[in-house]
């Protein structure tokens, strides 16, 4: 009995402190877990802008300027950043509500802009007030918010905010953790000692055959083992060997990174509007870069809240899709700062993700065109993927299964009308399946 009151006072005592450390560690966790949030409260200040209201200049530039300007780079028109220290507010009235009356009557300013960018002429706002225009003004005037970057040696401060760091603490719990199984060792082989110097008799457990040696001697669990491993071994063969040539969930890396979330989805672009040929060919197409260029040449950088939609990863930043873009026009020789193309061109060595073998034959227009499929039906919620993955294992099951499942869409194709109304009789139904419209037959996907 003395035995067991002291191994239960030792476990008392490593509980209590165990417990008492995690209290520790869980009040110092909170305390960090406040001190950015009221840092970040104090940091959160909006420099003012005087001549205007920057928040609703914001609103005007992007719905009357953003099309050809940009604040900090040059786009079809000048970069506009600071364009109230390079011109007279008055000018910039009459400029921007009728600049062609400017460059008609001659002024040497508005000639100089007009010839400066190749003659284009630049839209005419005279709905827009002087308060309007000192608006976007002042939006213009907004500095550039410069990139936090921490120190390399202020890691630990920016985590705990001052306060103690989190890995101090874990080696601490980790310490006191080895040093309570070490008491514990030593205090259940002090009892031992002291119980054998006292004759008392520990209890000493009857050895039992081993378990294995049990199993062996038993024939009819050998029997039944051993079928059941066959049985599972061939079911397990198969399903893999099935598995070889389906790419599901194939994610390659590609030269440049296109975010079809960002693209199909936050700018709800369509997939046709870059894959053209998916309505008259058999092949959806790669799309060119000259397609991409018809929106980035005045797109070089994503919007700053590209953060805040980002879902995927830290690693999907402003700065990485800033870094993509350049990528491209890199690839189509084009120099932003001129608005205009070097030649100098570099190929694009994308990598497939769909591929079908040889011997199936897929028409793409047949399903987009006259069956009315969406592209989500085959390729997943694309709107959704950062990153561009199969998503139908592409199979010939998966195949015949949609065409079993699937009516065939008639509205508007008479081509199918007077084939739907004879085979409708036959079958006794009023949808036809394309299974029933011959979807099932060898020579359709493989001739």
């Amino acid at each position: 009995m003395k035995q067991g009151k002291n191994l239960n006072s030792a476990f008392r005592f490593s509980l209590i402190t165990l417990a008492l450390l995690l209290s520790f560690s869980s009040f110092v966790f909170a305390q960090e877990a406040e001190q950015p949030a009221e840092g970040a409260a104090e940091s959160e200040t909006t420099p003012a802008v005087q001549g205007g209201d920057p928040a609703a200049g914001k609103a005007l530039f992007n719905a009357n300027c953003a099309a050809c300007h940009k604040l900090y780079n040059r786009a079809t028109g000048p970069a506009l950043f600071e364009v109230t220290e390079r011109r007279d507010r008055e000018w910039l009235y009459l400029w921007i509500k009728n600049n062609r009356a400017l460059i008609d009557a001659g002024d040497p300013e508005a000639l100089e802009v007009y010839n400066e960018y190749n003659q284009t002429p630049m839209n005419l706002f005279p709905q827009l007030s002087n308060a309007d225009i000192d608006d976007i003004l002042a939006y213009t005037d907004t500095p550039k918010p410069e990139a936090v970057t921490p120190a390399a040696g202020s890691a630990g401060a920016s985590q705990g905010g001052g306060g103690v760091s989190t890995t101090i603490i874990l080696g601490i719990l980790a310490v006191v953790l080895v040093m309570l199984v070490a008491v514990l060792f030593l205090v259940n082989n002090t009892l031992r000692k002291f119980a054998v110097a006292q004759g008392v008799e520990l209890p000493v457990q009857e050895k039992r055959k081993p378990i294995y040696k049990s199993f062996v001697e038993n024939q009819f669990l050998v029997l039944v083992s051993v079928i059941i491993l066959l049985l599972g071994g061939a079911y397990f063969a198969y399903g893999w060997m099935m598995q070889v040539g389906v790419d599901q969930g194939y994610e390659p890396i590609q030269p440049i990174h296109y975010s079809h979330r960002i693209h199909a989805g936050e700018n709800q672009i369509e997939c046709k509007y870059c894959h053209s040929s998916a309505r008259t060919s058999k092949h959806s197409g790669i799309p060119s870069l000259n397609v991409c260029m018809n929106c980035h040449k005045s797109i070089s950088e994503v919007a700053d809240n590209t953060s805040e939609f980002t879902s995927v990863t830290d690693d999907y930043s402003k700065e990485f899709y800033d870094k993509e873009i350049q990528k491209l026009y890199k690839a189509t020789g084009w120099d932003p700062a001129t608005q205009s193309y070097t030649g100098e061109t570099q190929a694009v060595e994308w990598v497939r993700i769909h591929n079908l073998p040889d011997f199936a034959y897929f028409n793409h227009s047949q399903h987009v065109s006259v069956a009315g499929v969406q592209c989500q039906t085959c390729h997943g919620p694309v709107e959704e993927m950062e990153v561009m993955y199969q998503f139908a294992p592409l199979t010939m099951g998966w195949c015949i299964n949609c065409h079993r499942e699937t009516n065939v869409k008639i509205d508007g194709n008479p081509y199918y009308e007077k084939i739907h109304e004879e085979l409708s009789k036959k079958y006794g139904v009023e949808q036809l399946t394309v299974a029933q419209m011959g979807g099932l037959e060898c020579g359709k996907c493989h001739y």
